[in-house]
């Protein structure tokens, strides 16, 4: 379940991470909150955090400014992980 695809745009499934992520930093009421089984949530959340849109605070995760640029403009930075990086 890649978060950055091909263009380097934020998905729409990680939209909604980042989302509910600002709202409540555990994955469990992230994963409530999506309706997105908890394993995905935790995959997309390594994801983000490799990506600087989340970053993990103990057993939290928050949105980062980069996070929040990205929900703003729809835009992301040029890494790879939308071709399986």
């Amino acid at each position: 379940m890649p978060c950055v695809n091909a263009n380097g745009e934020i998905t729409e499934m990680a939209k909604r991470i980042l989302l509910a992520m600002v709202e409540s930093s555990s994955l469990d009421k992230v994963a409530e909150q999506t309706g997105t089984p908890l394993y995905r949530i935790r995959m997309a959340a390594r994801e983000l955090v490799e990506a600087g849109f989340a970053e993990q605070q103990a057993q939290s995760f928050v949105t980062t400014e980069a996070g929040l640029a990205a929900l703003s403009k729809g835009a992301t930075t040029s890494g790879s992980l939308g071709n399986g990086g």
